[in-house]
């Protein structure tokens, strides 16, 4: 009897660990992330960019808002549009218009999605004089951003997240002075759209778990370095997302090591919202500007928007919110 007692003894924990073990592969949540269509997301930069530059205070300005606040409207988002009057460097006033699509807004547990969708005004980096007085058609620096967004909008729409995300299209983001403007500080004439959102945000008390920031995401072969606010403010997500990146095969996009310090608006949302908050911004330490050689010029057209990049980033952020 004590040898049957001491068997029974021996085998009963190894067949309720291995039933526990069971049990708990069976209850494992499997994840199915939609597929995220570069082809879509190409298609709604290139949306943007037929209207022609969006510099606040234009006709094309207005007509891409509509734009673009009709899509999240039909991707079944509640939207909320911000217009303000912004006062520029210069002493232009800005009409701008900041759009929110939130999905499941009540759901307390939410994640921020962030954009900037207006054109600079001059292409004040053009190697050519003659050009720097004209607007830059802004189809990576601010276009490529909004198309991921939107894509992942589409996704979101078709989908029961169980979490709540908030995409913020931000505007006045590119009016910031130019480097020959004479002034003692000019840094925060840029991000106008990101800092009057910040302190009057759409839903009173507005919070969120973190952001993410998108800025020149579309280009050709892009390189994202770890950018050194985002690092600050949030490394644990900067963790999580270039983590993501790796596991999906995306480590030659997203480089895991430190980049630049850049004002973006994600500055803003850490500082006066105090959301963490990283960037995904293009980043390239062998250039003059630290940016591709077309940033701020009149080049910055559709040539330099690549789907393979497209899908680096929205695949990657897609998994990150599906895995929440």
């Amino acid at each position: 009897m004590k040898k049957i007692l001491i068997l029974l003894l021996t085998v009963l924990p190894f067949v309720a660990c291995n039933n526990a073990a069971q049990k708990s592969k069976a209850e494992q949540k499997i994840i199915n992330v939609p597929d995220f269509s570069s082809d879509s997301a190409y298609k709604y930069i290139q949306q943007q960019v037929d209207f022609g530059p969006r510099v606040p205070n234009t006709k094309a300005h207005e007509d891409c808002a509509l734009l673009l606040s009709a899509q999240l409207n039909r991707f079944g988002a509640e939207v909320v549009e911000q217009k303000a009057d912004l006062l520029a460097f210069d002493g232009t006033v800005l009409k701008s218009t900041n759009i929110i699509g939130s999905f499941n807004p009540q759901n307390k547990n939410r994640v921020l999605l962030i954009t900037h969708w207006d054109s600079r005004p001059w292409a004040d980096h053009d190697p050519k004089p003659e050009n720097r007085k004209k607007p830059v058609m802004a189809a990576n620096d601010g276009a490529s951003g909004v198309g991921v967004l939107l894509e992942i909008a589409r996704n979101l729409g078709k989908s029961n997240l169980s979490i709540g995300i908030d995409i913020v299209f931000i505007d006045a983001e590119d009016y910031g002075a130019p480097e020959n403007f004479r002034s003692q500080d000019t840094e925060d004439s840029w991000c106008l759209g990101t800092q009057y959102w910040a302190k009057n945000p759409h839903v009173t008390g507005y919070s969120a778990q973190y952001g993410i920031l998108l800025d020149m995401v579309g280009a050709s072969n892009a390189k994202f370095y770890r950018e050194q606010a985002s690092d600050y403010y949030a490394g644990t997500i900067v963790n999580k997302v270039w983590s993501q990146a790796k596991s999906l095969g995306f480590g030659n996009y997203f480089i895991d090591e430190k980049g630049g310090a850049i004002t973006d608006d994600h500055i803003y949302v850490n500082k006066i919202l105090r959301i963490p908050t990283i960037d995904i911004i293009q980043y390239d330490p062998n250039s003059d500007s630290g940016f591709g050689s077309y940033w701020h010029t009149i080049n910055d057209t559709m040539d330099n928007v690549d789907k393979n990049t497209l899908k680096a980033v929205g695949t990657t952020l897609m998994h990150v919110l599906y895995n929440e």
